[in-house]
């Protein structure tokens, strides 16, 4: 157990705030062989649709980590109380035997909507029946995908494999029902074709289209979502994110963030309203029409409706456009600075899951033929921040393909406490995230925002004031400062990974400014620091000037 914890589980047992069983009411005292512990903060967790008491199956499962079979004879299991009933505690500890003071305590209540626990739930978990186990078995694209790729008769193996499991005969047939839906729509939608007679390795249908190793279509509007690449245009300046927003429309919506986008749009309209005089009324009657933010939503809906019309069957699925990695790259935001910027601190959790699985679905459904660099950068960028804010999803999606006999293009971290690995260890990945601080700074610098910039840079000595400098400098000269594709390219950030007379491992870079007349003759110098960088887990940069470029930089 970590020292922190250790620390914590002796601090609160030995003040009569938490309950210790699994052998021992003690803390160890006098044993000489070492004890596994488990910590519960809680009793209770959110299941995807609401916050409910753990069950006994969940609850023993975890607590079994405490002791390994064949290895420990002794394990120790520790729940902590809740936050409000721990407050209490200290309150009736202060008041002593004072009476007085104890009919003055105002007790805390629990939080609104807070699933509460106490000893009597603690005593159910540890002693109850576990719950009996119900088949969770689903038929998915990425099944079938599965199936039809091996060699032999797919539909042989899918009948054998939907109707020789544990799951009852009414949910058997409807597994059988989804399956053929799903193998209509690939069949419809190109990916699988029929074979009059079958081939040498005696498939009766096959993948018709060339597909990336482990291609999966793990959404169940994946299928369209292949069908809708179709619509981009691979010379749009946009065609990359095009592609992320149609990933991202298949994706279920995130929650939290949707309700905090729109939120912020709103606020921004209202604020736009008052400035034109908009009388109240009519103000919130436009509100309504205010809506998060939706690329594509207009081409996506119209391919939508003319996709079901030959795949009636999607429509028990709805499509759902937004833009959430679109935007993080747009802005050039780091995970802590879009958490921050929506105020999500409560749902972190939420964000990071919801990036995974936009991760994986850009990495396993997104054909090869559609990907150009623009795209890579974007898809290394987003594995990168989600390995170094929390590298256990992907080493557990990486895990589970490697066990299932595939491979994936991420590290497996066989230690679960072992941190991911540094975050300059990817070049190409970590090459984009300095290039999106940098032009971090680039948009800023375009809407004149000295105050942000400063904020950003005032630790490295450039403060708001000299950025106000700076900037008025620039636009003395031209009149406006490039954010768009090009502005941000990689041709216009210049690397020097080996600086002559360096002592520490940094690079020295320029971020060339894209401006109105093309002499990109403006840049913002900076020295990125490789250390301290691989200790945050994103890029460290400091600033070290803004200005016209001279001969020597040339």
């Amino acid at each position: 157990m970590l020292p922190r914890y250790r620390r914590l589980v002796e601090r609160l047992t030995q003040k009569g705030l938490l309950k210790v069983v699994c052998g021992t009411d003690t803390l160890g005292v006098g044993i000489n062989v070492p004890i596994r512990t488990v910590l519960f903060s809680g009793l209770s967790k959110y299941d995807g649709v609401r916050q409910r008491h753990l069950q006994v199956r969940e609850f023993q499962q975890i607590a079994g980590r405490a002791g390994r079979a064949g290895y420990d004879t002794l394990g120790r299991v520790v729940v902590q109380a809740p936050e409000h009933e721990v407050e209490n505690a200290k309150m009736v500890r202060k008041a002593g035997d004072d009476a007085k003071k104890l009919r003055r305590i105002q007790r805390k209540k629990p939080p609104e909507g807070f699933v509460n626990w106490s000893e009597r739930t603690f005593d159910k978990l540890t002693t109850g029946e576990p719950e009996p186990l119900a088949s969770r078995m689903k038929v998915s694209h990425a099944m079938v995908l599965n199936v039809v790729a091996r060699p032999g008769d797919a539909f042989a193996s899918m009948r054998a494999l939907l109707e020789d499991n544990h799951s009852d005969r009414a949910e058997q047939r409807r597994m059988i029902n989804d399956a053929i839906g799903i193998y209509r729509a690939l069949v419809a939608g190109g990916v699988v074709e029929r074979l009059a007679e079958p081939d040498a390795d005696g498939r009766t249908v096959r993948l018709t289209v060339d597909l990336q190793e482990n291609f999966a279509l793990n959404q169940p509007l994946a299928p369209f979502g292949v069908a809708a690449l179709e619509i981009l245009d691979p010379d749009s300046d946009t065609y990359a994110l095009d592609v992320v927003s149609v990933v991202e429309a298949i994706l279920d919506d995130p929650r939290p963030i949707i309700n905090a986008q729109r939120k912020a749009a709103r606020g921004e309209a209202v604020a736009g309203m008052k400035a034109e005089g908009i009388e109240y009324e009519e103000r919130m009657e436009l509100l309504e029409e205010v809506e998060h933010p939706q690329p594509l939503r207009e081409e996506l809906e119209a391919a939508y409706e003319t996709y079901r019309k030959g795949h009636p069957w999607v429509a028990d699925h709805e499509l759902r456009p937004k833009s959430v990695v679109r935007e993080m790259w747009e802005t050039s935001m780091t995970f802590s600075e879009y958490v921050s910027r929506y105020q999500l601190a409560r749902s972190e959790g939420l964000v990071l899951r919801y990036l995974a699985d936009a991760y994986r679905t850009l990495v396993h459904t997104v054909p090869e033929t559609y990907r150009d660099d623009v795209l890579r950068d974007i898809t290394d960028w987003l594995g990168e921040v989600v390995r170094q804010t929390d590298s256990s999803l992907l080493d557990e999606w990486a895990a589970l393909a490697a066990g299932g006999g595939g491979s994936v293009d991420v590290t497996i971290a066989h230690d679960p406490d072992a941190p991911p690995p540094p975050v300059t260890s990817n070049d190409r990945a970590f090459r984009v995230l300095v290039r999106n601080a940098l032009f971090r700074r680039v948009e800023l610098m375009a809407l004149r925002r000295w105050n942000d910039l400063g904020a950003l840079d005032a630790a490295a000595g450039w403060t708001a004031d000299l950025w106000h400098e700076a900037i008025d400098d620039y636009f003395a000269e031209y009149d406006t400062l490039g954010t768009g594709p090009d502005a941000r390219g990689p041709a216009m950030l210049v690397v020097d990974t080996d600086p002559e007379g360096a002592e520490t491992r940094v690079w020295h870079v320029r971020q060339i400014l894209e401006d109105p007349e093309g002499d990109r003759d403006w840049a913002i110098f900076a020295t990125v620091h490789l250390d301290a960088s691989d200790e945050a887990g994103e890029a460290v940069v400091q600033v070290t000037d803004v200005g016209p470029l001279t001969e020597a930089d040339a």
